[in-house]
């Protein structure tokens, strides 16, 4: 069989890469063994639905067996069942609501991966002439309890990243074989894939906890991502970078949401919320909603993650950090789909993941990641280590109280200082010694006398903490204990060199002693 029989289908044309994803695939059938697992891998946007839609017919029309797809979500379901219905492939949907008197008048079966471990453990679907089973999303790993019902038939698995959503289970454990499709950078040159041009905000994560599961608990990013300096970043990012266009915003937890939709409201931007407590109905009409208003916002929490494709989207806000590199790509990807008139999008990342996974769509090795998880997962960058290059910058409101200190003047480099002080022979504490002068500096040019700059000082607590924190590593000794009495003592000795030093630092600044009372 070739692939060249799909010029004369139902639905829509293929790419010449979807052709060639086709005759590759058949290929393997044809040569493989009973209870064969191949996994296909290509981008999200790259028209996965449409070509295991194109294998169904053909797998249809030239074996005698049936095919039965299976997805884990239900509006993926209803698409994928559209989808084949565009190739003129009758199906059957197995949801909960699903009567099965008729299974034996349809070829093709589409059904929800919970749904069909019930129906298969009550053994009331006929499943003994399924030939070809094909696993949409395959990364997930609630399919592979069903694998024991399929001991006869060809899998297939499509996704866009072949890393299981388990670290625990491998893909390599339930698939034999990977093949790899066209490649991101591929697509944008041939125009099937937007470009993203990305914009990353350094945010410090070292808050954040890692649950069972390998990504970062929903408790810790709340707590971070709801605080008022986090959602005025945020905020600002969006004004920068995504104003005035079509945006989706991506964050860990309903109530970080909830917040970003206050936050966006109160600043007089179209915004819905949307997390999976919805209805059907209000999800139908925000997504409408979605669809009809040009600059719309929608915050939402990973539900529009998959299943759901919204061509007009302008702008990605990712914000928040993920372990993923899975999830990384399907929230990107909601961007990348192409329409007349756009040929770019934008992605604003506020958790750090273009440091820990690279720029979406660079050359990746999935051949290696398949065979090899755990060596890509122990490789990828800490927030420490991701976080050590970052500069601290001043939240913009404790900025402005400081407006007469040159912006290059505020930042003062803790390592550099270490190093040059340890070289020249003096003790390391020195460091610090010159970073309150430093500080003191800072809060005299800003003041008109010594209790303005006192009260100055105080505004400093994150700059002290993380030049603090900074220190602790240089001279590696970081116990939770010294570092609270390193972050006191600094605060202590900075309003003391204040007190005792701000006349001569005042008259060294503006060449006079400061103003009498």
């Amino acid at each position: 069989m070739s692939a060249t029989d799909s010029k004369n289908k139902v639905g829509k044309s293929l790419y010449n890469y979807q052709k060639e994803a086709l005759f590759n695939i058949f290929k393997s059938f044809e040569n493989a063994p009973e209870n064969y697992h191949l996994l296909y891998q290509l981008p999200t946007g790259g028209g996965k639905t449409v070509i295991f839609s194109e294998i169904t017919r053909q797998y249809l029309k030239h074996y005698q067996k049936k095919v039965l797809i299976m997805t884990h979500r239900i509006e993926l379901c209803k698409q994928t069942a559209r989808m084949l219905g565009e190739f003129g492939v009758e199906n059957k949907i197995i949801d909960s609501k699903a009567e099965l008197d008729d299974q034996g008048d349809y070829d093709c079966f589409v059904a929800m991966v919970e749904t069909l471990n019930n129906r298969l453990n009550d053994d009331i679907l006929d499943i003994s002439d399924v030939g070809l089973v094909i696993i949409d999303e395959a990364h997930y790993n609630s399919f592979t309890k069903l694998f024991k019902f399929f001991n006869k038939s060809f899998i297939l698995g499509v996704t866009a990243t072949p890393l299981s959503s388990n670290i625990k289970m491998p893909m390599k454990d339930n698939y034999d074989h990977l093949i790899v499709g066209e490649s991101i950078a591929t697509l944008i040159e041939n125009e099937y894939l937007a470009k993203a041009n990305i914009y990353s905000y350094n945010v410090g994560l070292t808050s954040l906890e890692v649950g069972a599961n390998g990504d970062y608990t929903v408790k810790s990013s709340e707590d971070l991502y709801t605080n008022s300096n986090m959602l005025s970043k945020l905020l600002q990012a969006y004004e920068e970078r995504a104003k005035g266009t079509k945006t989706l915003i991506f964050n860990n937890g309903i109530n970080t949401s909830l917040y970003v939709y206050d936050t966006f409201k109160r600043a007089g931007y179209p915004i819905a919320h949307l997390d999976n407590t919805n209805t059907k109905k209000e999800r139908d009409a925000i997504l409408k909603w979605f669809n009809q208003t040009p600059n719309a916002i929608i915050t939402s929490v990973s539900i529009l993650t998959t299943g759901f494709d919204e061509p007009s989207v302008q702008s990605i806000i990712l914000n928040r950090a993920t372990k993923s590199l899975t999830l990384y790509y399907q929230m990107i990807g909601r961007g990348s789909r192409i329409i007349p008139g756009k040929s770019h999008f934008n992605v604003i990342d506020l958790g750090n993941n273009f440091h820990r996974f690279g720029p979406w769509g660079a050359d990746l090795d999935w051949q290696k990641m398949f065979r090899a998880p755990n060596f890509y997962l122990d490789n990828l960058l800490t927030d420490e280590d991701i976080e050590s290059t970052f500069k601290y910058e001043l939240p913009e409101d404790v900025k402005k109280e400081f407006a007469n200190t040159k912006e290059e003047d505020l930042y003062f480099d803790v390592k550099r200082v270490y190093i040059d002080t340890i070289q020249s022979g003096q003790s390391s504490k020195k460091v610090l010694e010159k970073s309150i002068v430093h500080h003191t500096k800072m809060c005299v040019e800003n003041s008109e006398d010594v209790f303005d700059a006192l009260i100055l000082a105080k505004k400093l607590g994150g700059d002290i903490d993380d030049r603090i924190h900074r220190y602790s590593k240089c001279i590696c000794k970081s116990t939770h204990n010294f570092i609270d009495w390193l972050q006191d003592d600094y605060r202590k000795k900075l309003n003391s060199h204040i007190r005792a030093n701000f006349d001569d630092v005042y008259e060294e600044i503006h060449g006079h002693p400061p103003p009498e009372e």
